[in-house]
C-alpha cells in the first residue's frame, strides 16, 4: 500500500475507502478510479434488488479483478458489461487478497444481492495465498510491513474453519514475528537469492533466467493432495454451495503461462477435476491468449508490473463472453 486507498475492516482485513476519487501513480502514467459506499471499486451501488428484465452478474477477485495499473473503464469487467446487453456487473474485486477472502467478502457483502452468474476470477497464484496468515505491504515511507489476514484451515471432517476474524489491526515487522509465524508469510516464489539478483538487472534478465530454468511458479498445483490445493478445493466447494445460480471459476493466468515461460498443465489439471462439482463451470482463458504471436501476448502486462494491460483486459473480457453468454441465456428461462 503505497498511498490510503485502504482503511481496516475487520472480517476482510481491509477494503478501499468508501466514496474515493483517487489517481494512482503507475508506470502506464497513473490510473483514474472511484469507489462506491460499501469500499469496492465499482461505479455502481450495490443494490439488493434487480431492475425488471435486468440481468446481474457478481465477480470476485485479487488486484487483476479489481484493475491495478488500468483506469475504470478498461478492466474486464467494464468490458463485459459494454459488451451484455441489460446487464449490471458488480465488481467485487480486491487487490492484495485471496480466494478465503473472497469467500467472505461473497458472505458477508454480495450472498443477498440478487444475481444471475457469479464468476470467481482466481488468479492461479492465489493457491499460496490463502495458506498464508500475513502479507508484505509498503507503506508511505516505503518501508515493508505485514497486515494479518482472515484464513481458513480443514478440520478433521475436511471441513473449512475459520480463524483470525476479528483481524488484528496492528502492522507488524517481519522482526516482530516468532519462526513459528515466519512460515505464513505469502511465499513469492523460491529461490530468494537468486530472484533478489535477477530483479535488479532488470524485467528482461528474469525472463530470460525463468525460461532457461523452466521456471515453475506454483508448484501447489502439482499433486491433488498437496495440502494448499485441498484447502482451496474446500473453500470452492464451500463458497458453490451457497450459491443457487450458475458460478464460473475462471483461473487467470500468470505471465509465465501465457508468454509460454511456464508449463499450466497441472493448474489447468486440478481446476478441471472440480468441474465435476453441480453448478460450476470451469472457463479457461489462457488459449484465447495464446493465440496471439509472442510479442503481443507481451504486450498483455506492463514492462515491469505483471498485471494486465488494457489488452490483457479485453483478451480475457472477450475470452469470459462465450462462457457467460450461454448462461445467462439460459438462466433467463427460470428468473
Amino acid at each position: 500500500m503505497a498511498r490510503r486507498l485502504f482503511q481496516y475492516d475487520p472480517l476482510i482485513s481491509y477494503r478501499f475507502i468508501p466514496c474515493l476519487k483517487a489517481r494512482v501513480d503507475h508506470e502506464s502514467g497513473g490510473y483514474l478510479f472511484k469507489t462506491n459506499t460499501l469500499g469496492f471499486r465499482s461505479k455502481h451501488e450495490f443494490n439488493k434488488c434487480k431492475e425488471p428484465n435486468q440481468k446481474r452478474v457478481l465477480i470476485f477477485g485479487d488486484s487483476f479483478t479489481a484493475g491495478d495499473g488500468v483506469s475504470d473503464g478498461k478492466r474486464y469487467s467494464d468490458i463485459l458489461e459494454n459488451m451484455l446487453p441489460n446487464t449490471e456487473i458488480f465488481n467485487f474485486g480486491m487487490p492484495g487478497t485471496g480466494t478465503d477472502q473472497h469467500y467472505l467478502i461473497w458472505k458477508n457483502f454480495a450472498m443477498d444481492i440478487e444475481h444471475d452468474l457469479v464468476i470467481i476470477g482466481l488468479q492461479v497464484h492465489n493457491i499460496n495465498r490463502i495458506i498464508a496468515r500475513y502479507r508484505k505491504y509498503l507503506n508511505k515511507e516505503g518501508n515493508t510491513i505485514l497486515l494479518a489476514k482472515p484464513y481458513f484451515e480443514l478440520d478433521s471432517y475436511g471441513r473449512i474453519q475459520l480463524r483470525n476474524v476479528p483481524v488484528p489491526p496492528e502492522k507488524l515487522s517481519i522482526e516482530s514475528l516468532n519462526s513459528d509465524q515466519l512460515e505464513y508469510i505469502e511465499r513469492t516464489g523460491r529461490m530468494i537469492w537468486l530472484r533478489s539478483l535477477i530483479k535488479k538487472l532488470g524485467p528482461s534478465a528474469k525472463d530470460f533466467a525463468q525460461r532457461l530454468v523452466r521456471f515453475q511458479p506454483l508448484e501447489a498445483y502439482n499433486t491433488r493432495l498437496n495440502p494448499a490445493w485441498l484447502l482451496m478445493e474446500a473453500i470452492l466447494q464451500k463458497w458453490v454451495s451457497e450459491i443457487e445460480k450458475p458460478v464460473i471459476i475462471c483461473p487467470i493466468p500468470l505471465y509465465q503461462y501465457i508468454e509460454q515461460i511456464s508449463s499450466p498443465n497441472h493448474y489447468q489439471e486440478r481446476f478441471r477435476s472440480i468441474e465435476r462439482i453441480p453448478k460450476i463451470f470451469i472457463h479457461d482463458p489462457l488459449q484465447d491468449f495464446l493465440q496471439f504471436p509472442y510479442n503481443i501476448r507481451r504486450e498483455f502486462r506492463f514492462k515491469v508490473d505483471q498485471h494486465f494491460t488494457p489488452s490483457g483486459h479485453k483478451v480475457l473480457a472477450e475470452s469470459l463472453l462465450k462462457s457467460i453468454k450461454p448462461l445467462l441465456t439460459n438462466n433467463s428461462t427460470n428468473l
